[in-house]
């Protein structure tokens, strides 16, 4: 039974992917990544397993926990054995909403298609049977202690890199690891596309909300991070980010790019203008190799993996190359 290494982060960026394409919810079909998309595909596909799996064999994959050992990765799974297909049901945690712990950010592939929300513990319905599952294969990463309230994480203590490797013009791997450790502390609503290396308004805007979680204001709250920012999100301590939270809008469009269209003129079905001059400055770029016809207006699989390529050349990985474009994508392509 392998059980392929992957950190928090990654199982996180995973199923923020399905949750950005609204994957159809089916026992029977297959995404394009070779998952069924089912809750049990869902999973095996976050988690990064060689094959899917179901409620009935998932528990092989992971340690039992207890609720206070809640991370963001880790699974609630209720497998009902007499009737599988009657309540049984697995989803991802994300995160406590705040700090008395009874509800979560889960992570599901349910009807009609993935969905992020807020969900009370351990379940809608079937509470008493779900049971915290931590993969076995999970390694430690900064974004390993994200989950509520306290508590070292798995990751260590990092120093920090000081403030000149944050804010605009920056592009470096502390922004990337500040982005992901925010995104582990529920923060994942700021990003549209990352996080990555360049500094961006999600990374400060993210930031400010984990800041203002902490009960700053001020210059305490200017959503770079500092000392006492980074600190407490290396090591787990302090509140997460609240559901919902906000900040403020994102500032103008690189004026050297034309301005982002938005991610529904780039999803299955879609037929624009827009996908014709995305799949024209990819070929420009030297990322057409999988057109064999086109580009033309008409979304299609060819466009979603030159993208990916476009994507990983950057240096992003997991559900920030998953193959759509999101503003920072738009805007590196037109620069």
């Amino acid at each position: 039974m392998k059980t392929p290494p992957t950190t928090r982060a990654e199982i996180i960026r995973r199923a923020k992917a399905w949750v950005a394409a609204r994957v159809p919810y089916s026992m029977g079909a297959y995404w394009s990544d070779g998952y069924r998309q089912d809750c049990s595909g869902f999973v095996s596909m976050a988690w990064g397993l060689p094959a899917n799996e179901w409620t009935g064999s998932l528990g092989r994959f992971g340690v039992r926990i207890g609720k206070g050992d809640l991370r963001p990765g880790d699974i609630l799974l209720f497998h009902n054995p007499a009737n599988p297909q009657k309540g049984s049901h697995v989803v991802i945690f994300g995160g406590w909403t705040d700090h008395t712990r009874t509800s979560y950010v889960a992570y599901e592939q349910t009807p009609p298609a993935t969905r992020r929300g807020s969900t009370p513990y351990a379940y809608w319905s079937h509470s008493g049977q779900y049971v915290p599952y931590r993969y076995k294969g999970v390694t430690a990463d900064t974004a390993g202690a994200e989950a509520g309230g306290g508590g070292a994480g798995g990751g260590g203590q990092a120093a920090y890199p000081g403030r000149s490797s944050f804010g605009p013009g920056a592009d470096n791997a502390y922004v990337t690891r500040l982005g992901q450790m925010l995104v582990a502390r529920g923060g994942a609503s700021f990003y549209r596309s990352g996080p990555g290396p360049r500094w961006g308004d999600a990374d400060r805007r993210a930031t400010e909300a984990f800041q203002l979680a902490q009960g700053w204001r001020g210059d305490d709250a200017d959503g770079v991070p500092g000392p006492r920012t980074w600190s407490l999100l290396v090591s787990g301590g302090g509140r997460d980010i609240a559901s919902g939270a906000t900040g403020t809008p994102d500032p103008s469009p690189d004026p050297g790019a034309p301005a982002f269209p938005g991610k529904a003129m780039f999803r299955p079905g879609a037929d624009n203008a827009h996908v014709t001059r995305l799949g024209r400055r990819l070929v420009e770029k030297g990322f057409g190799t999988h057109y064999t016809t086109g580009p033309g207006p008409r979304w299609g699989e060819a466009d979603r993996r030159n993208v990916e390529a476009f994507q990983r050349a950057q240096g992003w990985r997991g559900g920030a190359a998953d193959g759509y474009p999101g503003p920072e994508t738009w805007r590196r392509l037109f620069l």
